[in-house]
């Protein structure tokens, strides 16, 4: 899932929120660095993320790409699932959508210092260029991963099959919501379930 849905599966603090958004660009169990409440933020998103990954229906959604794009289906159903979330918001929460996003920026802005390494800097483009509203629109995430397309060329100097992903879920469109409308009740049961067991999270003391 990408940052709108854990932004949405984190519990209902400031610090629930941080964590579940910066789980990806942290290393180890980080005790000495984050409180306890933004250290189970990022256990949780690590564990959704895996849960994700292993669901059948995420694995059956990854068949729906071609053998080119398939190694990528990961990171095409992040983006598309989130675009998904979107417009079914209503189904999901009770609070508006732009107010969630704009509650989220805020928390963003307020405890910038505890993003680490890239995302920090990548926190003022998110909030400027509106990266969560951006989901509304679904040739916003195909720019998105053309621009992943790009950053992964970069990185290891070769070229990928990532960009124009974008026409492969629009022939997929129907399916795919399909799929998220089955998995994500089931995702949003099992996070339920990690924030009633708090004995599967860190020792802290």
């Amino acid at each position: 899932m990408n940052y709108l849905a854990h932004l949405y599966l984190s519990e209902d603090s400031e610090e629930s929120i941080i964590g579940s958004v910066i789980a990806d660009f942290v290393k180890g169990l980080l005790v000495d660095q984050y409180n306890p409440t933004i250290l189970k933020a990022i256990e949780i998103h690590r564990k959704i993320d895996s849960f994700t990954d292993t669901h059948e229906i995420v694995l059956e959604s990854r068949k729906l790409f071609t053998s080119k794009r398939r190694r990528f289906a990961g990171i095409i159903i992040d983006l598309s699932f989130d675009h998904f979330l979107v417009k079914n918001w209503s189904s999901y929460s009770n609070l508006e959508l732009d107010e969630f996003i704009n509650k989220s920026y805020a928390i963003l802005k307020k405890y910038r210092k505890l993003v680490p390494g890239y995302l920090k800097f990548a926190v003022p483009k998110m909030i400027e260029q509106d990266w969560l509203g951006s989901y509304r629109n679904l040739e916003a995430i195909g720019i998105t991963l053309d621009k992943i397309s790009r950053r992964i060329e970069k990185k290891f100097g070769r070229e990928n099959n990532l960009s124009g992903a974008i026409e492969e879920v629009k022939s997929n469109y129907n399916e795919l919501e399909g799929n998220f409308k089955v998995f994500f009740p089931e995702l949003t049961s099992y996070v339920e379930s990690l924030m009633s067991e708090r004995e599967v999270f860190f020792n802290y003391c």
